[in-house]
């Protein structure tokens, strides 16, 4: 086990997704104590619970419910006794829509759910995250570096929650928190396959052909990729490194 995580848990908030579930299974091969969360996908989690031989545990969370949140971390940290690393791979289904189809409700909805769910979880982790020197690993888009058209709902909120992960690795450096963050492409898994076959998908043939013509690599990404970069980040491997945002896109922010 490395080093990192010897004492208190991994916790993975939307463990139950795509690219959380694998964060979840490579941070337990490790051998770390692994506590995961999911906010409507029961089954998924109980799922994810018995392919790792029902040693992690998992929890529901609202992550906008801010007194929820700081219930569920006071009380982990009292049955974990700290959290040594926290992945927040929450995903939602955000429509893909131009900015002149947002409706004001809409916008507040989606920020809502992704900003203040995020300063919800920072704001009740950051003193436990304290005594362990722990590592805050988000995952966003790699729209924040090449902006694709038709998905402003999901980049204008991670572009405002990187610069908060910045935020965080400059001012708790001093209490040795360390906070970077990974800039996804196009993962096949999760959120993507569920997007992929709603009717009148945003993703047909046309767009599949202009993504693979801006990748360097020309396939899409796997979520076992996602993990090993988050591991890593979290890792002692990467003790130094902190206030970064690392694209795991097949090149496509070229």
């Amino acid at each position: 086990m490395d080093k990192q995580f010897e004492n208190g848990c991994v916790l993975v908030i939307g463990g139950s997704g795509g690219v959380g579930n694998a964060c979840v299974q490579r941070f337990y091969a490790d051998g770390a104590k692994v506590v995961f969360t999911f906010n409507q996908n029961e089954s998924a989690a109980k799922s994810l619970k018995e392919a790792c031989k029902n040693q992690v545990d998992y929890f529901q969370l609202a992550n906008q419910d801010s007194e929820q949140v700081k219930t569920f971390m006071d009380t982990l940290v009292q049955q974990y006794g700290g959290i040594n690393t926290l992945v927040n791979a929450a995903g939602f289904n955000i429509p893909q829509k131009f900015i002149s189809e947002i409706t004001p409700d809409l916008w507040r909805k989606v920020i809502d759910e992704d900003v203040n769910g995020f300063f919800n979880i920072v704001s009740a982790s950051l003193q436990y995250m304290r005594s362990t020197k722990g590592s805050y690993v988000f995952i966003s888009s790699a729209g924040l570096f090449k902006y694709p058209p038709g998905d402003v709902l999901s980049v204008a909120p991670k572009a405002t929650i990187e610069h908060t992960i910045k935020g965080i690795a400059k001012e708790e450096g001093i209490h040795g928190i360390r906070a970077n963050s990974i800039a996804l492409g196009v993962i096949d898994a999760g959120i993507f396959h569920r997007l992929l076959n709603e009717e009148n998908s945003f993703f047909d043939d046309k767009w599949h052909e202009a993504v693979m013509a801006t990748l360097a690599l020309k396939r899409f990404g796997l979520a076992e990729e996602v993990a090993n970069t988050a591991f890593f980040l979290a890792s002692s491997q990467s003790g130094y490194t902190t206030g970064h945002c690392i694209p795991v896109d097949g090149g496509y922010h070229i």
